[in-house]
Formats: structure tokens, C-alpha cells, sequence
């Protein structure tokens, strides 16, 4: 399975933040043994770059960010993503991209803590404990 993974659970294991970092962490260690296809997207990148440097500085960001890219691929923005981002009729638009991001990649779904975020979403949005859920059943 496709799943890209919202900004907010990647930091979520980087950050090590409580309660969400125990099922973050294994949803992302099905990532490495190759049962689901992660990806994130490219503006998830620059999100955490930017606020692990203020956290840890501009040398451990660097490498946070190369473990990611070796463990995930990236859903792109371009202009057409974009685009289609201004007029979703998300009210967020950074959660509009990543949706429309997801979609240009052709994931099969998201997975992400802000559900709510995502009402209008076509694709199926997961909750990380509904994600592993799922998983565990496999």
C-alpha cells in the first residue's frame, strides 16, 4: 500500500512527541521492512528542515532530512498541484497541497492526526492508530 505520510506524523517520531510517537514509529518501521511504500510530501521536506535547524541545528537537520529521503519517496509539487490546491475548497492550503500532492502521486491514501483537515479529501484518510490497525490484520 501508497500511504503518504501528513507532516505532522513524521515529526511526531522526530520529535519524539508523547503519546503519538509509538504508533508513528510503527507505521514508519513497516516503511523500512517494505510493507507499505511511505511517502511524504516535498513540502514536508522543507517544513522539517526548517524547524529541526532551530531544534538541533543546520548539521543534524541535514542528516535527518537525507534518512528520509532514503526511506521515502516524494509525492512532488508543481504548479498543477498547486493549482488544484488553491481551488479544492480546502480551508488550509498547505494541507491542500499535500492532499493534491497525494493524489498527483497516486498514493492510496493519507495518514496524518488532523482528519479534520482533510474532509474534503476523495482519497481515504487514516488516522495513524486506524493505519496500523489495518496493518496488524494483514
Amino acid at each position: 500500500m501508497n500511504v503518504l505520510f501528513d507532516t505532522n506524523v513524521i515529526l511526531d517520531l522526530l520529535l519524539d512527541r508523547k503519546p503519538h510517537v509509538e504508533v508513528a514509529a510503527l507505521l514508519v518501521a513497516r516503511v523500512e521492512r517494505g510493507e507499505l511504500t511511505g511517502y511524504v510530501c516535498a513540502t514536508t521536506i522543507t517544513t522539517i528542515f526548517y524547524l529541526a535547524t532551530k531544534v538541533v541545528g543546520i548539521d543534524a537537520a541535514k542528516i535527518q532530512i537525507k534518512k528520509i529521503l532514503e526511506l521515502f519517496d516524494v509525492a512532488l509539487v508543481n504548479q498543477s498541484v498547486l493549482k488544484a490546491g488553491l481551488s479544492s475548497g480546502f480551508s488550509d492550503f498547505e494541507d491542500a497541497v499535500l492532499y493534491e500532492a497525494a493524489k498527483y502521486a497516486k498514493v492510496d491514501c493519507i495518514v496524518t492526526r488532523n482528519i479534520k483537515d482533510f474532509k474534503r479529501a476523495t482519497l481515504p484518510v487514516y488516522l495513524p492508530c486506524e493505519l496500523e490497525a489495518m496493518c496488524a490484520l494483514r
